[in-house]
């Protein structure tokens, strides 16, 4: 689940495998693109951790930031 810490929506999300974990990024790049909403996320092995927030609205949780995190959660299904 998406927690809002620090003004910013953030998740964690666990793979089997490094391998699982950069397929996934490389899935959320291409939608972070279309979207022209780019996250802060980190990778180590098999975790990703995603903050989001709106840059040009002050670092805050905006509609956006809601509507990538929405868009992820449906890569996973």
């Amino acid at each position: 689940m998406w927690a809002e810490v620090d003004n910013k929506l953030t998740r964690t999300f666990q793979f089997a495998t490094f391998v699982e974990a950069w397929g996934f990024m490389s899935k959320v790049a291409l939608l972070a693109e279309r979207m022209n909403h780019h996250p802060e996320w980190t990778n180590v092995y098999s975790t990703v951790d995603i903050k989001l927030s709106t840059h040009d609205a002050g670092d805050i949780v905006t509609d956006k930031d809601r509507e990538l995190a929405l868009a992820i959660d449906q890569l996973l299904r």
